[in-house]
């Protein structure tokens, strides 16, 4: 926020799998051990789920049925989890078919194989598996065949389409049994490996216009701000893209001179940014519930079924769950891929908000369904995308100061601080090499050495 200067084969290679995963694991808790170093932090050190902020728990109480111990163990379940489905992510390679976390305290973590062999290593690692028909490679590429069909067909009848990995399946939300099916044929794809759900409710964009923090555009709108960045010295905020256009001229909350859009994507993407004037300093806080701070560490993704929490200037601070990431919406101003969808409410002028896991930057709100009173579904556009799209480094407690280098292509590289790295990516780093956990923007503080929660040993 800114603030106004203020089977029977296949055991051998189980027990191969197996043994690399728990030899893995002690590599991954001390960087270079020995006799007197100190052991590395965990994931919930490392991502701040241990020491959570009071307006996260209070709105996880409230939102999600908890008491304050259970919200507290959520988030560091939550962080942990993240880190063990890397692990596995990795090790599984192609077979690999999502994980997810269930329970009060998120304390199920299940990860799905299209291979049976794997199970015992799976539940080596604390983890309950499921050998599911699909993976997760080949439930993307159908999602693809869908986004492809949708490039050249009406979708207003069918607004939503994406990959449920706990279902594992593709699913298309409509208005009709028979638009989902017209819809489903068009992408070359079989009926019968796509659910379909048949609703009324249309995702809307929530732009009328306000946020996190309120700023007016062009004088004739508002929207949230997302989080604080900066793009060399130059300080600003992320935002969602339908919000402004390059040049559009901001006003803050206070109706103050503030800043300019230098860069905005939409539809396709729901992304922007706006740098500001020295009126303006950027702070690693968002808004929560009653004005209090929540302060952003990072920007790690998280897991479908962890909890969420949103800041918005029409209904403040509510939170939920991540149902889906990588979904793609269908508005009537046009087509948004790569959204995560969402248990929490939101309401027209909640656009461009922050969403937090934790102390872990998510997103900014781009639109929904419902409202705050009877529920709803909201969608955020992912952070890390946005970071890496137009060459940003989010504002963190840290308050590390650098330039983000060229952004992830899935190779081997030198490990850089500022740049966006993709889980599963390759890097360099003191001579090691070593594979990227979960997507986030490296930091200064995390480097692979020291942050077995973010990297592994190749």
């Amino acid at each position: 926020m800114a603030h106004r200067h203020a089977v029977t084969g296949r055991r051998a290679a189980l027990t191969a799998l197996g043994a690399l995963l728990l030899a893995q694991l002690p590599a991954a808790v001390a960087a270079e051990p020995s006799p007197t170093s100190v052991p590395a932090p965990g994931a919930a050190q490392t991502l701040g789920a241990d020491k959570p902020a009071a307006a996260v728990l209070h709105a996880m109480e409230r939102d999600l049925a908890l008491t304050s111990a259970q919200a507290a163990e959520r988030l560091v379940n939550e962080a942990e989890a993240g880190t063990r489905a890397g692990r596995l992510a990795g090790a599984l390679g192609d077979r690999f078919a999502g994980a997810w976390v269930r329970g009060t305290t998120s304390q199920e973590l299940t990860v799905a194989t299209t291979d049976a062999a794997d199970v015992a290593a799976i539940e080596a690692q604390g983890a309950k598996a499921a050998v599911v028909k699909t993976s997760l490679a080949a439930l993307r590429a159908a999602k693809g065949k869908l986004d492809a069909a949708a490039r050249r067909l009406d979708t207003r009848d069918t607004p939503l389409w994406y990959v449920d990995v706990p279902a594992n399946r593709v699913a298309v939300q409509a208005t009709s049994e028979a638009a989902a099916s017209a819809f489903v044929r068009a992408a070359g794809l079989d009926g019968q490996d796509v659910g379909v759900r048949v609703t009324a409710d249309r995702p809307r964009l929530m732009a009328e216009i306000t946020g996190g923090d309120a700023y007016y555009i062009d004088g004739t709108a508002r929207c949230s701000v997302g989080f604080s960045v900066t793009k060399d010295q130059q300080q600003g905020f992320a935002t969602a893209g339908h919000c402004g256009r390059p040049g559009s001229k901001t006003a803050g909350f206070d109706k103050a001179e503030q800043g300019e859009f230098q860069a905005s994507a939409f539809p396709g993407k729901d992304m922007a940014w706006v740098a500001v004037n020295g009126q303006w300093t950027a702070t690693a806080h968002v808004k929560g519930e009653s004005d209090q701070k929540v302060e952003v560490a990072g920007s790690a993704e998280a897991l479908v079924g962890a909890s969420v929490c949103r800041s918005g200037s029409t209904t403040g601070w509510h939170c939920g769950t991540i149902e889906q990431h990588g979904t793609s919406v269908s508005y009537a101003e046009g087509t948004v891929d790569g959204l995560t969808r969402t248990t929490v409410c939101a309401e027209p002028g909640d656009s461009g908000g922050p969403y937090v896991a934790g102390a872990q930057a998510q997103g900014v709100t781009s639109g929904g369904s419902g409202d705050c009173k009877n529920g709803g579904t909201t969608f955020y556009q992912p952070l890390n995308p946005l970071l890496g799209e137009f060459g940003l480094t989010l504002k963190t407690k840290a308050a590390q100061a650098q330039t983000p280098g060229p952004q992830d292509n899935g190779t081997v590289d030198a490990w850089v601080a500022g740049r966006v790295y993709q889980a599963g990516a390759t890097v360099t780093h003191d001579g090691v090499r070593y594979h990227c956990l979960l997507t986030h923007q490296a930091q200064t503080a995390w480097a692979p050495t020291g942050t077995p929660a973010l990297w592994q040993r190749a």
